[in-house]
């Protein structure tokens, strides 16, 4: 079979597309031949060794997937040949074949088409996570959503209008920002406008938004804070800017405000049931036409360094999917 490999820690065009032996499930594995897997930033820092996740190498690159069952180990139960399941491992998405844990797997809903089924574990998972679970949204309250064009960003727009908050959506052009309209954000402000602290509080009444969902760090993380409302909820989700901010901790200090982490792979391993409640409702969502991946791209294995690179430097929107088998 084809297989992207990362022989050495590097950028996207380090990556290697390689023919691999094909893979032989263990007992409490299940084989899937992938339709199609989820780029995710986490794997461009992966590649790098940027991340905390740390595979041995030579790997292949890929946490995300939606494929049609091989075969299965001797002990697995719930699952045959034939089914179509999503699967959330470490890392060998961006391959023909991927083996995955049994656990580790979920029947694709019905009425789902395998490119939005590789999209929505890691990036809905995420914001749910986040959003609900860490900041505790309520109905009435408002999210400033920084990065809000991107994969994280449009599921946390449109979860947080499933929730019944109200959405400001903050990006660096008006291309992204019409994404974010058609997601379902109330208000736009773009964050290279030298006003855009001004915008925000004329958009918040002078209060400030209730929680602020920031994947990007950099100096936008400051700024931010500094306009977040009394009792805010500042969530932290990742650094695609690549610098990790500071923020002086007299701020939340000032304003009775916290600073929430979000991991959320972690929240997997560790809350597998609280997970399993947040996908259900997730599903719930996409049925009732709440929710809906943005996929701007889908490419070839051979083009995945590609596809990376336009994610590390910010110029995607919402989801970039791998076809493996075309």
């Amino acid at each position: 079979m084809k297989a992207v490999v990362c022989k050495q820690w590097g950028p996207p065009e380090a990556l290697e597309v390689c023919e691999i032996p094909d893979l032989t499930p263990g007992p409490q594995e299940v084989l899937i031949q992938v339709q199609a897997a989820g780029i995710n930033f986490p794997d461009v820092l992966i590649i790098q060794n940027k991340y905390q996740f740390k595979p041995e190498l030579p790997f292949t690159p890929g946490s995300e997937a939606c494929g049609i069952v091989q075969a299965t180990g001797a002990e697995v139960k719930h699952f045959k040949a034939g089914d179509r399941v999503i699967a959330f491992v470490g890392n060998g998405a961006f391959a023909q074949q991927l083996l995955a844990p049994q656990q580790a797997i979920f029947p694709v809903p019905p009425g789902m088409d395998d490119d939005t089924a590789a999209a929505i574990t890691l990036t809905y998972g995420t914001s749910h996570h986040a959003l609900l679970d860490r900041a505790q949204l309520k109905a009435g309250e408002t999210v400033l959503v920084l990065g809000a064009s991107g994969g994280v960003g449009i599921a946390a727009i449109e979860i947080a209008k499933a929730t019944g908050a109200r959405v400001i959506a903050a990006a660096s052009s008006a291309e992204k920002l019409a994404v974010c309209v058609e997601h379902g954000a109330d208000i736009c402000i773009n964050y290279n406008d030298a006003d855009w602290r001004d915008q925000l509080k004329a958009a918040t009444g002078k209060q400030g938004p209730d929680v602020i969902f920031d994947p990007v760090g950099g100096d936008y993380a400051e700024a931010a804070f500094r306009s977040i409302a009394w009792r805010g909820r500042y969530l932290v989700i990742g650094f695609a800017n690549g610098e990790i901010p500071k923020i002086p901790l007299n701020l939340p200090l000032l304003k009775g405000a916290s600073i929430l982490g979000v991991f959320w792979g972690d929240f997997v391993r560790r809350e597998p049931t609280a997970n399993l409640q947040a996908m259900q409702q997730l599903v719930g969502w996409f049925h009732e036409k709440k929710i809906r991946p943005h996929i701007s791209g889908r490419y070839s294995l051979s083009d995945c360094a590609t596809a990376m690179n336009l994610l590390a430097t910010r110029k995607a929107t919402g989801k970039l999917i791998i076809r493996p088998q075309d």
